[in-house]
């Protein structure tokens, strides 16, 4: 059963290892991760992001029972674990499905985890074209046709951007 929990950024670590060693190893850990390059200073520089922030995703048979998660409430790094995830079994693995889809080669969620909408504003995050805002004319699998103030032009799908 899938379980969320909130963790102390610092002992991470310890959380993972005093679980493991509480439950035997055959607990799984999910993180979803973003992996954002920013151009400063004349160098690109990356930084990783979790998606979730201090939560984590995590998996053993054992927590459908009550007293397992009780007796774990203890553990280093842990702050809590969120209720409800009895309820949810479904909705959690099919987020994970979808995170796990979107993920490239190097375990990052790529730009098919977000949902693209048309003639809707965003803002670069990475690339050449980092902090300049553009405006999508057209959706296609692996390109985005994009409105460049007054500049029409393509993109590929794995350069970064929010919405503004």
């Amino acid at each position: 059963m899938w379980t969320i929990i909130k963790f102390d950024k610092k002992n991470l670590d310890l959380l993972k290892k005093d679980l493991r060693n509480k439950l035997n190893s055959d607990i799984i850990f999910y993180t979803p991760q973003l992996l954002i390059e920013k151009f400063k200073n004349n160098k690109i520089r990356k930084k990783k992001y979790n998606l979730l922030g201090d939560y984590i995703f995590c998996f053993h048979k054992s927590f459908k029972k009550s007293d397992t998660i009780q007796t774990l409430k203890f553990a280093r790094g842990l702050k809590y674990f969120l209720g409800g995830c009895m309820e949810s079994q479904k909705e959690i693995a099919n987020f994970i499905t979808k995170c796990k889809n979107a993920e490239n080669k190097d375990g990052y969620l790529s730009h098919n985890f977000f949902e693209l909408e048309l003639n809707s504003t965003y803002k670069f995050s990475s690339g050449p074209f980092t902090n300049m805002i553009f405006k999508i004319i057209d959706l296609q699998k692996n390109k985005i046709n994009i409105l460049l103030g007054n500049i029409k032009t393509t993109i590929g799908k794995d350069y970064l951007f929010t919405r503004v």
